[in-house]
């Protein structure tokens, strides 16, 4: 699968290996890795390998693969046993920073 990548955005940087970033998990689509400002023990982001401003634009085969690297990651480290959350910030007036779809995986102490 060919994915769509913004020359500018860090996201797209982190995807092609042009920034190194902790890295917890990759596959074919997606790319999981702990935030650089982590708000909970376990802070890790899950971003689709395809530039996609937010969840809006967001197909289903990639919400559908977001959401399996998601449980995989969880079940992984644990964190189907003890809780977790996951959070999508859709827009600036949420409080999305960097526009490319991405989601927050957290657990443990939640600091917002």
């Amino acid at each position: 699968m060919e994915h769509i990548y913004d020359d500018e955005c860090i996201f797209c940087k982190i995807i092609k290996g042009e920034i190194k970033s902790a890295i917890v998990k990759e596959n074919e689509y997606c790319i999981a890795f702990n935030d650089v400002s982590p708000k909970a023990k376990t802070h890790i982001l899950i971003v689709p390998k395809t530039h996609v401003k937010d969840i809006m634009y967001l197909d289903d085969f990639y919400m559908c693969k977001v959401l399996e690297t998601i449980k995989e990651i969880a079940s992984e480290l644990g964190l189907d046993e003890k809780g977790f959350r996951v959070i999508n910030n859709c827009g600036k007036e949420a409080g999305q920073s960097v526009f490319h779809v991405h989601f927050h995986l957290l657990s443990g102490s939640i600091k917002f």
